[in-house]
């Protein structure tokens, strides 16, 4: 199995670049992105994937199409093969979560 340091350094790089308004901070042992002190944004290296958490779950059912191969579920996307995210995908859908005046689940 490949490293998932580079696709979990490349999420960190494409929040901080796409949710500028937000505060990134540690929550539950994960690097999260807060906005009007609430989570919306969080992700993690677990043992068989890396998980990207949007807590906006209109926004994950606005992309589920363009998120093949992933495991889905009400806020978590689960990438069974980091070497294989799409980040451009990835960047589409953090663009949404901060457009959408959605409440954080």
């Amino acid at each position: 199995m490949q490293s998932k340091a580079p696709s979990v350094k490349k999420l960190r790089d494409l929040c901080r670049q796409h949710l500028k308004d937000y505060k990134e901070c540690m929550e539950y042992g994960m690097p999260a992105y807060k906005r009007e002190g609430q989570v919306e944004v969080a992700f993690a290296s677990q043992k068989q994937y890396v998980s990207l958490y949007v807590l906006k779950a209109e926004v994950v059912n606005r992309h589920r199409k363009t998120l093949s191969g992933c495991s889905i579920g009400k806020g978590c996307i689960r990438f069974p093969r980091p070497e294989r995210i799409d980040f451009d995908s990835v960047a589409v859908l953090l663009r949404d979560v901060v457009k959408s005046a959605a409440v954080a689940c």
